[in-house]
């Protein structure tokens, strides 16, 4: 697993994504610095995401001799259940809030493509 180079690309996935929506409901130029800065966190989050769920079901469900793309097969759709219905639950519980909707969509979208880089390694 390549997971820093995971996390690279999940954080630019990511920081694309988040200020994307964004920047569609209110676009302001002098907010540019913070999307810089925002960078930072977005890793951390990143990071915590990927090492805290996605590695763990890796580390611990892959058979030595299974490839990743059935490997992916096999779990990714338990996964995206879940995170889905988590996403959702949180957006509901935010009463809808713009930046908190558009953060779960994030989470949502990164770590379904974070597990389709995984499946693609060798």
């Amino acid at each position: 697993m390549h997971i820093p180079s995971n996390i690279g690309k999940s954080t630019l996935l990511a920081t694309c994504i988040f200020w994307t929506i964004n920047f569609s409901k209110d676009f302001d130029s002098d907010i540019f610095l913070l999307v810089f800065m925002s960078i930072i966190p977005i890793c951390i989050s990143v990071t915590a995401v990927i090492i805290g769920t996605i590695c763990p079901i890796f580390w611990l469900l892959k058979k030595e001799n299974e490839s990743n793309t059935l490997f992916f097969k096999k779990w990714f759709p338990i996964y995206t259940i879940l995170a889905f219905s988590l996403c959702v639950f949180g957006a509901v519980v935010s009463n809808l809030e713009f930046y908190l909707v558009s953060f779960y969509i994030t989470v949502y979208i990164t770590t379904a493509q974070s597990w389709v880089w995984f499946a693609k390694e060798k």
